[in-house]
């Protein structure tokens, strides 16, 4: 491993995007991306119903329209906050001072710590919300599927986010051990 404060060494350096995409961290996060897509679309695409009887729709776990909001709603936020903290990995070896990569990371472990809870939340709602629905609501069982990947990728998240927030600890840990390092044994008295 290079020196600096954790990759600092190469703090404006050429973009490697093959050391990129070989982080776990980034990895998770492609990965939650992805889940985040396939619980907001098959919300979105079948999510809700109507009966001939009834012009409106309405949705499909439990006619709550609270469950498809929340879940479309946790459902972009996370997918737009993936990309935005894909974006600050890819800047992230650009950043040469250790006080502006350690907010970047702290801010990283609250995101994920936050978004670990959201998505437990909508696992447990989205889940209970099936569990009460009516089968008389849906005869043909349109969408079931659907509702079933939302509330499954739902649960799934939980833990792509829980391991971001983990891995973002130990990224705040190697920080701090730099930071440290750095003080006791400044560049200039070394030979």
């Amino acid at each position: 491993m290079e020196g600096g404060a954790y990759g600092a060494g190469k703090a404006g350096g050429a973009f490697d995007p093959h050391s990129l995409v070989r982080q776990p961290h980034t990895i998770l996060r492609v990965v939650s991306w992805v889940f985040s897509i396939v619980v907001f679309g098959s919300i979105v695409n079948e999510g809700y119903l109507n009966t001939p009887s009834e012009g409106k729709e309405f949705c499909i776990y439990n006619r709550n329209p609270n469950a498809c909001s929340y879940g479309v709603t946790v459902g972009v936020f996370a997918f737009l906050t993936c990309l935005l903290y894909l974006a600050l990995d890819v800047y992230f070896p650009q950043i040469s001072s250790v006080k502006d990569r350690k907010k970047a990371v702290l801010s990283d472990i609250g995101v994920s710590a936050f978004w670990a809870f959201l998505w437990f939340v909508g696992f447990c709602f989205l889940a209970n919300q099936w569990q009460v629905s009516k089968p008389k609501d849906n005869p043909l069982n349109e969408g079931t599927d659907a509702a079933r990947a939302a509330i499954a990728f739902s649960f799934f998240s939980i833990f792509t986010w829980s391991l971001t927030a983990a891995l973002a600890v130990r990224r705040f840990k190697d920080l701090t051990f730099q930071e440290e390092y750095s003080t006791l044994f400044p560049a200039s008295a070394q030979p």
